[in-house]
């Protein structure tokens, strides 16, 4: 029978801790668009480790189907910041978007190489040391959805999410 010391001895580190992490949001060569990385990281408020799917492929056989591993696709991945006074990251987040498709004149840059970036999400210790990264090769944002304000918030500060497409990750461990 397993006991509680068994348990204790395999969970490495004492388990890995959700709110121990850094997001680095690196800006795109083509676009100018203010953001300070550093300030950004720490403004970072949530994010998540990003999820993928292999798809699959059924072939019927005789009334049944056998299934094989298909294509990989990938999820979006979204940070939440928190937004101070000057409105740092929310403006440069709609900067990038603008410089793909402005608001006004329904242009922007066209290539992918002027626009995308790398992003970076790490898992860290509780003495900062990384434990796993992941990077979201050829990243922009695709939304950003409202930031609600309203008469009765108060004792709050404003937040607001980025979700992201990218076309693939690298996880440490796994890739490099």
């Amino acid at each position: 029978m397993a006991k509680i010391d068994d348990f204790k001895a395999n969970l490495i580190g004492g388990g890995a801790r959700p709110n121990q992490f850094r997001v680095t949001i690196t800006p795109p060569p083509g676009i100018a668009i203010g953001l300070d990385v550093r300030r950004s990281s720490f403004l970072a408020k949530a994010s998540n480790l990003p999820g993928q799917t292999l798809g699959e492929i059924p072939i019927p056989f005789r009334g049944r189907n056998i299934y094989i591993a298909g294509d990989r696709e990938f999820e979006t991945w979204s940070t939440t910041f928190i937004n101070d006074t000057d409105f740092m990251v929310r403006n440069a987040i709609e900067r990038w978007m603008n410089g793909i498709n402005d608001t006004v004149e329904n242009t922007g840059v066209s290539s992918p190489a002027e626009y995308q970036a790398d992003l970076f999400v790490e898992q860290l210790d509780r003495d900062d040391t990384i434990l796993k990264t992941y990077i979201m090769r050829n990243a922009y944002p695709q939304s950003t959805p409202q930031i609600d304000v309203a008469a009765d918030s108060t004792n709050t500060i404003e937040e607001f999410e980025v979700v992201w497409r990218y076309q693939h990750f690298e996880s440490s461990g796994v890739n490099f």
